[in-house]
Formats: structure tokens, C-alpha cells, sequence
């Protein structure tokens, strides 16, 4: 499996992907918005865009579909209630289905709400996993909820599936948004020494050669994974005097949750 992360360079920091079978030459277009940027990519390469994944329904991940479908004849892969939100879907898919590309690549759809009630991220069938996480799971930070969420969902969708998944899973998200998120979790736990590191190397980081974090990073710099962390309970304290001793998982992932919105 070939994966080639495209940075749009627009106002929503986008990411686009293209994952690409090395045998055939068949590729998958995941959220191109930057339709021109991926054909261009694609002709460099000398792929062969046969399919589009929407990771959800907002426009900033599905506005380069049409154009993208004249130009290669692409089918169109959502989630499976999302045919009403985004034109032209010709699969719904499901948790557990496959989406295979050319002969090599096979990519598991997780059912992931949450940011929104129609999310699916992809998982590899590769020695080392990769996660293609959209609009769920960034760098160092997590999906709001504002436009058709749920943080309950959120939540569960984190603590059920995405912290189950092995440390050695690359992330690859939808949006560049390391630094910010490296600042809130620092906002969130002073003393984490591990994304402080992380942050001073890559507060000037080119987003077009982006740092690709893991799963076992992200429990160490992520505080939507630090849930029981003494730091981010005694902090989360301060906005929330009412906050118990010993707070549950849940109850400081949706307080976390609502401090982001604002901060």
C-alpha cells in the first residue's frame, strides 16, 4: 500500500489522501476536496483514481467529488446513512466492510460517530496499521461536534474502538491541526513533557511534509487519551469545582470536549 497525504494549503487546513495499490496502479481518493491537486498527483504517479471515500457529509470533505468523478468515472463510498447528505454515493458501507484497491490494498470501514452521525474512518490490513481517521481522531486532538454530532458518541467511539486499536497504528487525519491541539493539551496538562518535546520540533513544521503520529504517541500527548492522567483531572478541576475525586473516564472526556469548543 502506497499512501500519499496531500496538503491543500485552503483556510480549513485540509489534508487530502490518495492510497494506491503498487501493483496495478489502482488508487483511492479519500475526502478530494483539492481535486486538481489529487489528479495532478495521481498523473505524476501514473495512478489510476478509481474510487472516492467521504469520510462524512461536510462540504470541506466532499466538494471536490463531482468534479472528481468527470474527470475518472470514480465510484463514490460513504457511510451507509449518508446517501441523503451527499450526492452521487453509489456504496453505503458499513462497519466491517472492506473496501479493496486494485490487488493489494483492503481497507476496513470503522463506524466511527461522533464529529458527525455518518463518520467512517479506515483501517489498513497492513503490517503496520494506518488509520485514515478524518474529522474523529487528529493529531493530538479530537473532532468537535458542532454541525450534526454528538459527543456522547464521540466518546464511546473513542473508548470502544480507537483506544483498542495497537500502538503502532499510523494517524492520518483530515485536517493539520498538531500544533494547536499539542498547545491545548499542554493547556490541559503543564507538565507533559512529551508533547511539550513535540511541539518545540514541530511548531514550524512544513504541513506538505507533515509529522505522522501513532497510537502509542498519541496516548502520550493526546488528552482526549488521558483520561485518568492526575494532571488533567487537577486542572479540569479548576473549570469545574464540582468535578468528583475521582472522576470517570467519560465525564472528563465530555468536560475536556466542551472546554475545546471555546478555547
Amino acid at each position: 500500500m502506497i499512501v500519499e497525504q496531500l496538503w491543500t494549503g485552503n483556510a480549513y487546513r485540509n489534508f487530502n489522501y490518495l492510497i494506491a495499490c503498487p501493483e496495478t496502479g489502482d488508487a483511492l481518493a479519500i475526502d478530494p476536496l483539492d481535486y486538481e491537486k489529487c489528479l495532478k498527483a495521481a498523473e505524476s504517479r501514473d495512478w489510476t483514481i478509481t474510487q472516492i471515500l467521504n469520510t462524512h457529509e461536510h462540504g470541506d470533505h466532499t466538494g471536490g467529488n463531482k468534479a472528481m468523478v468527470r474527470a475518472t468515472g470514480a465510484r463514490v463510498i460513504a457511510h451507509r446513512d449518508a446517501g441523503k447528505r451527499i450526492p452521487g454515493v453509489d456504496r453505503g458501507v458499513s462497519a466491517g466492510d472492506v473496501i479493496r484497491v486494485g490487488k493489494t490494498v483492503e481497507l476496513e470501514c470503522l463506524d466511527t460517530p461522533g464529529h458527525t452521525m455518518c463518520h467512517i474512518c479506515l483501517l489498513s490490513h497492513t503490517n503496520q496499521p494506518a488509520l485514515f481517521s478524518g474529522d474523529t481522531l487528529f493529531n493530538a486532538g479530537a473532532g468537535n461536534c458542532h454541525n450534526g454530532g454528538h459527543p456522547e458518541e464521540l466518546y464511546r467511539t473513542f473508548s470502544t474502538q480507537l483506544d483498542k486499536l495497537p500502538d503502532t497504528t499510523r494517524i492520518f487525519p483530515g485536517h493539520d491541526y498538531l500544533v494547536n491541539n499539542l498547545e491545548f493539551t499542554l493547556d490541559r496538562e503543564p507538565d507533559n513533557k512529551v508533547a511539550a518535546e513535540l511541539l518545540e520540533a514541530k511548531k514550524n513544521q512544513d504541513p506538505a511534509n507533515a509529522y505522522v503520529t501513532t497510537l502509542a504517541e498519541e496516548r502520550d500527548i493526546n488528552t482526549f487519551f488521558r483520561l485518568q492522567s492526575p494532571s488533567v483531572i487537577r486542572r479540569l478541576r479548576e473549570a469545574f469545582p464540582d468535578l468528583g475525586e475521582k472522576p470517570d473516564s467519560r465525564e472528563v472526556f465530555l468536560k475536556l470536549r466542551q472546554l475545546r469548543n471555546d478555547w
